[in-house]
């Protein structure tokens, strides 16, 4: 059940910057049938709150899982929202663990599940043949108009603020390669996108190439040469164990949640290190990549998954 989307209960109201939100007959009806409700995010980030009331009084007294990505304090725009909404009937999951401390500081036990990837090796390493890509990979690059010897830098997230677009341009500038940022600009950062495009020393491409409705994710990592996730923060960074899965060295930005899960092992490169990023490009250790993806498997498998989830059910 969404505001939007390709699901199976389709109720408007639900979604963000939606003019009313869904009436608490509808929701009711909705979740008639249903024996557990996953609250997605809904009751997390305050992006519809009178939606999330709504939810909130339906689901009072009935089990439920309500899983956080980011919470209101973590966003300066959201500061002075209040925690998340609790009952004993409820379980609490964040997707990592200083969001658990903070909602354990505030009177909410929490358990963290890490999101989760199919850990299997996908793609070529760092300096295989061209045939090391997918047909397809090949042919995104030459769409892009990236020659078989130049470096790509893949940013595949959206343009916003706490994105930091301007320290994506930079790692390739420092390692004299062409800038890909896979997203859109959003929340009218649009304007500054421009202006950091225009002053770039380094070649930027914008969006999917020739006017593509959109670029498989698994095509674009593996049509990179480095992966950049400059964020300043991220709930988790999807890109954190893609790039890993992809086989794609990461240059990483210093968020919170970056440090927390480079502590299992992983070894990713910081902004402040591009000349050796650099060095490693130049002579490419396939040991750093299969380290990192025996760190992936161990810790952020979907393998693993369903026991995860399995624990958090009982207690409902």
């Amino acid at each position: 059940m969404a505001g939007s989307g390709p699901v199976d209960r389709l109720l408007p109201g639900l979604s963000i910057g939606a003019d009313e939100p869904p009436t608490r007959s509808e929701v009711a009806a909705a979740l008639d049938d249903v024996d557990l409700v996953i609250v997605e995010n809904l009751c997390s980030i305050p992006l519809n709150p009178n939606a999330a009331s709504v939810v909130v009084e339906v689901v009072a007294g009935r089990p439920a899982v309500f899983h956080h990505h980011d919470l209101p304090w973590q966003r300066s725009r959201f500061i002075d929202f209040p925690a998340p909404p609790d009952h004993p009937r409820w379980s609490h999951v964040t997707i990592n663990e200083l969001s658990r401390r903070q909602l354990a500081e505030r009177g909410i036990a929490a358990a963290t599940i890490y999101n989760a990837f199919a850990t299997g090796a996908r793609g070529g390493g760092i300096g295989a043949a061209a045939a090391g890509r997918s047909d397809r990979a090949a042919q995104l690059r030459a769409s892009l108009d990236v020659d078989q010897g130049e470096r790509l830098v893949l940013q595949p997230t959206r343009a916003i603020p706490r994105k930091n677009v301007a320290g994506g341009i930079a790692v390739a500038t420092a390692l004299g390669a062409t800038y890909w940022l896979l997203g859109p600009a959003e929340d009218g950062y649009g304007p500054e996108l421009d202006t950091l495009v225009g002053a770039a020393s380094c070649r930027v491409i914008l969006g999917p190439p020739g006017g593509e409705d959109g670029v498989a994710i698994h095509d674009a990592y593996q049509a990179s040469d480095v992966v950049a996730l400059p964020s300043t923060w991220e709930g988790f960074g999807n890109p954190t164990i893609e790039s890993v899965v992809h086989r794609r060295p990461l240059a990483i930005g210093p968020y919170p949640v970056a440090r927390e899960l480079a502590a299992f092992g992983f070894r990713w490169f910081p902004l402040t290190e591009m000349d050796r990023l650099g060095a490693w490009l130049g002579a490419p250790d396939q040991g750093l990549l299969n380290h990192n993806l025996a760190v992936a498997a161990a810790h952020f498998s979907l393998a693993d998954l369903p026991r995860k989830i399995a624990a958090v059910l009982p207690a409902l």
